[in-house]
């Protein structure tokens, strides 16, 4: 006897499925998200969003002072302020996507097991919060630049390489999504990696280009760091704004596909283990 039925249920969802209608669908909950991070993050302290200007500030002095000054490293030619300041903006951004997307499963335990909207959101909300702060920190790094070009013209020389600094942006967040979204997933079951996270990414930095330029690497060594996918990035971004880094088309290429091979298997992952991840958190 043939069986009628008038709702027919079943997945069609697939690994790669990032759900962007829902996504779109749910943006307020995006916004409002964002707004919280940023409020619940300052709220409490004495000099509030101040700190977007302090912290970089304050590293590219200590940079400056310790690797520039004591370590006697060279600069390519660019002023030691704009060199450090340059790549500590750049790397902060990628740093803070990949460190707080990497826990969004263990942070988010409670909202996950209560409702539901696309998982996808938290870890978005993180990457354009960062946004926010990337955006202010610019802000610090054109002032330095301005202060150079208006009185130290020689120093550094701005060329159309500036225009590629909107898909800089995009490398860096989706970098630092893709990989965070894969260690998020990780995190689920071996609760330690969230620890070793933070002090992962502050040894990775040291094999970027953020307190040295890549022309100084050693040969040996020189295809560890041109691995680094961020290495690519950060060089691009010198060379546009400041005129002279060892920039390549071949290596931006290489941090493109990376980034993309790396958010791919990312959403992969993520899309694996949100559908069973309340069970093990």
């Amino acid at each position: 006897m043939d069986s009628h039925y008038d709702w027919h249920i079943e997945g069609k969802s697939s690994l790669l499925d990032l759900k962007l209608k829902e996504v779109w669908d749910y943006r307020d909950l995006l916004w409002l998200l964002v707004r919280r991070d940023f409020v619940a993050f300052y709220k409490q302290t004495i000099l509030g969003p101040a700190w977007f200007f302090i912290q970089p500030l304050m590293t590219t002095i200590i940079f400056t002072f310790v690797f520039g000054r004591l370590g006697g490293f060279k600069t390519d030619g660019i002023p030691q302020p704009l060199f450090y300041m340059a790549g500590v903006t750049t790397w902060n951004y990628f740093a803070d996507c990949l460190t707080k997307t990497s826990t969004v499963f263990k942070d988010n335990a409670h909202i996950f097991g209560k409702v539901y909207f696309p998982r996808l959101i938290m870890p978005l909300s993180i990457v354009v919060s960062n946004l926010v702060k990337f955006g202010t920190q610019m802000i610090l790094f054109l002032c330095m630049l301005g202060y150079y070009l208006i009185f130290r013209r020689e120093e550094c020389s701005p060329n159309m390489y500036i225009l590629l600094f909107p898909y800089l942006i995009l490398l860096m967040a989706l970098l630092g999504l893709g990989l965070g979204m894969i260690i998020s997933a990780m995190t689920t079951k071996y609760r330690d990696l969230a620890f070793l996270v933070t002090f992962g990414v502050q040894l990775l930095m040291y094999a970027t280009t953020v307190v040295y330029p890549l022309s100084t690497a050693d040969s040996g060594i020189r295809w560890i760091i041109e691995a680094n996918p961020m290495t690519a990035v950060i060089e691009t971004f010198r060379y546009g704004f400041l005129g002279n880094a060892s920039f390549s088309w071949s290596g931006l290429g290489y941090s493109s596909i990376f980034t993309f091979i790396v958010l791919v298997f990312g959403v992969v992952i993520f899309n694996k283990v949100e559908r069973t991840f309340v069970d093990t958190v």
